[in-house]
């Protein structure tokens, strides 16, 4: 796989006299929307690109909510006529793309707009790379496969925290195999994202406590991953502290516009972390569980990262006292060992604090599958970049320890 974000890098630990990188990428895109009440500017900016007829690719509970109609309202009052696709999963299949690209074929879309989190933006991304592509979804598995610019893709986000509506990452579940592929790939980049937090507003306390985690989990393996720069460890830290300070609260009030508000910063800066510097086994291990299971990614990602950071901090252990730092916790005279161990033990809290399940046995996962699971991890694009390499014993006895 050839990708420069995937070459592992020197890191540039001061900024005067330190190591010179290697050449690297920055992927984002090229319009970003932000704030309360940003919606209305986003159909605007759909009508200046001159777009006459987009998919709407959403979920059955927004739709039924009546939040795919009002986007759809929007663009008819800006002359964009628009069909709803809600067939995206919580963790989007094969099926999922292929019957939203023939409705997209059947209707002649132009673009295709996402709603949601990151399941419809995921599912979404598979249905505009293979229209413009060809093939299927399987095809573009692993990194860069892609030969053509996707269909133009606006991604509106109604959660925080998988940052999927502005990152080049699309996970989608492969049925016939029980397996989620990433699919890392410059042209599933969105054309124009959207965040909210008035469409975010009143979001259920688990799927607040499971897409803020989901965000913690992006930074912190941003954070450690070999791939990390300057710029994603700043986004990636910020996020951290801001998600520590905030998401409890979200949690806890979920019409709390100004904690909404915080968290859709927070997750986007984790996703201008891991877009660019990637993320490590706890996702490799996470989308396993996914496509095995059917579970919420951002809640197994919450039960694995402590662990896959017990892991990691042989070697990444002053990387992991600075996350803890970034989370509230003095450390102050703790050495690099002490500081990794502060920042699981904060992860932890954390987790606990917003109802987040202990361990993967209350998931329903069975030691039974575990090396299936860790030998499909092993695969996944998203370890390349973990600070510390794993073998099938290693995974496997992370996967026991979370359980």
């Amino acid at each position: 796989m050839s990708s420069p974000v995937f070459s592992k890098k020197v890191r540039t630990l001061c900024a005067l006299g330190g190591s010179v990188m290697a050449e690297t990428a920055f992927f984002i895109p090229s319009l970003n929307l932000m704030g309360a009440g940003c919606l209305q500017g986003a159909i605007a900016q759909v009508r200046r690109h001159g777009f006459a007829r987009a998919l709407i690719v959403t979920d059955t509970v927004l739709n039924s909510l009546g939040m795919a109609s009002q986007v759809a309202k929007l663009l008819a009052d800006h002359d964009i006529r628009s069909c709803i696709f809600d067939g995206a999963q919580p963790n989007p299949t094969v099926g999922n793309v292929e019957a939203g690209l023939a409705l997209l074929q059947a209707e002649h879309c132009d673009c295709v707009i996402s709603l949601g989190g990151g399941s419809s933006h995921d599912c979404a991304k598979g249905i505009a790379l293979t229209a413009t592509n060809g093939g299927s979804i399987r095809d573009y598995e692993g990194v860069d496969k892609s030969n053509r610019a996707q269909l133009p893709l606006i991604a509106i986000n109604t959660t925080a925290g998988t940052a999927s509506e502005m990152t080049r990452f699309c996970i989608i579940t492969d049925e016939l195999r029980q397996v989620k592929m990433a699919i890392v790939d410059r042209h599933v980049t969105p054309l124009l994202s959207v965040n909210d937090p008035e469409l975010m507003l009143g979001k259920p306390p688990l799927l607040t406590a499971a897409t803020g985690m989901d965000a913690l989990t992006h930074a912190v393996e941003a954070y450690v991953s070999v791939a990390a720069t300057l710029i994603t460890d700043a986004c990636a830290l910020k996020a951290v502290s801001i998600i520590s300070n905030t998401l409890r609260t979200a949690v806890a009030e979920g019409s709390n516009l100004a904690a909404r508000e915080a968290m859709a910063y927070a997750g986007f800066l984790a996703g201008m972390a891991f877009n660019n510097a990637s993320l490590g086994y706890v996702h490799a291990m996470a989308h396993q569980l996914g496509g095995f299971y059917d579970l919420p990614h951002g809640v197994c990602n919450a039960v694995l990262l402590p662990h896959v950071e017990a892991f990691n901090a042989d070697v990444a252990a002053s990387r992991l006292k600075d996350v803890a730092h970034a989370m509230g916790v003095d450390t102050v005279g703790m050495t690099d060992a002490e500081g990794a161990q502060a920042c699981l033990a904060a992860i932890r809290r954390l987790s606990a604090d917003i109802g987040i399940p202990g361990g993967l046995t209350e998931l329903g996962v069975k030691e039974t599958d575990i090396p299936v699971l860790a030998a499909n991890a092993l695969k996944d694009a998203c370890g390349l970049t973990n600070p510390r390499r794993a073998d099938q014993a290693e995974i496997e006895a992370i996967f026991r320890a979370a359980a």
